[in-house]
């Protein structure tokens, strides 16, 4: 007699690969397209040449941060020291991302009510312990989820106007290796830090960066090529605010954590039309 056996195909195809090493394609469908820019901006503490053909998506502050998906309060948060000033002035920024064939240009305009890059304990790599932002990038966004190996990169950039050596930072991960620590290599690097520049708060400051994507996402990751449009990459920004604390207050954007697979969805596109006003 003959006997149906069960079909079986898909269970193997179910579980060729684990849930884990699955990525989400875009796990907050939030969408980040940052455009490639035509004139290679003058990095001088000043965002005028570029800003309104970057990639920007308004003032980020708490409150806003708070409606987000990727929002946790244990690691989204501000620091209360006491005769704090209201959530919305403690720390607000808007954020600029721009691309061409050898340079990512970062950018950040920022109103903060102190400035404090003082770590008592200070090591080079710790930059989460004083005023900073750094943009956490996967290049090429890969579907296994890891934290800091191959293709993972954090530019870090302490806001100290005197630009110590550790001030340009990278972490990094690489074929094989994990949490590689070291500063950003001084030909990859230039960065301008701008204070006070509206003259309205002595911890306001601009942040204008590029760096050189060969020397640090092709060290990163072998799969990594030159930059064109439709590449896609991973992205989160950390924003640190210790405010004369330790560990202090953190703005954590398109993404939650070391995690690669939180960080959100960056595309490489075209360049952008600049915005105009138009007549009555």
């Amino acid at each position: 007699m003959f006997t149906r056996r069960p079909f079986l195909p898909c269970l193997f195809l179910c579980c060729a690969l684990p849930a884990a090493a699955q990525k989400p394609a875009d796990p907050y469908h939030y969408t980040i397209r940052v455009p490639r820019l035509l004139h290679a901006p003058v990095i001088d503490g000043n965002l005028r040449e570029w800003k309104y053909t970057a990639f920007t998506d308004g003032l980020w502050d708490m409150l806003r941060i708070r409606q987000m998906p990727w929002y946790d309060p244990s690691r989204n948060r501000l620091t209360d020291h006491g005769n704090e000033p209201p959530i919305e002035d403690d720390l607000q920024a808007r954020y600029y991302m721009g691309w061409d064939d050898q340079y990512l240009y970062l950018g950040a305009e920022v109103k903060d009510n102190v400035n404090d890059v003082t770590d008592p304990h200070h090591e080079p790599k710790r930059w989460y312990y004083k005023d900073a932002i750094c943009w956490f990038l996967e290049a090429p966004r890969l579907p296994a989820a890891k934290n800091f190996g191959e293709a993972d990169n954090a530019f870090c950039f302490v806001i100290d106007a005197r630009k110590p050596p550790y001030g340009a930072w990278w972490r990094h991960g690489a074929p094989g290796k994990t949490y590689i620590e070291e500063p950003l290599p001084k030909q990859a690097v230039h960065y301008a830090i701008r204070m006070n520049p509206w003259n309205t708060g002595t911890g306001d400051f601009i942040l204008e960066a590029r760096v050189a994507m060969a020397p640090t996402f092709a060290s990163s990751s072998p799969q990594w090529h030159a930059p064109r449009v439709g590449d896609v990459y991973g992205v989160e920004i950390v924003h640190t605010d210790p405010d004369g604390g330790g560990y202090g207050g953190h703005f954590l954007i398109y993404g939650r954590g070391d995690d690669d697979s939180t960080w959100g969805r960056m595309e490489l596109v075209a360049p952008l039309e600049p915005l105009e006003r138009k007549p009555n």
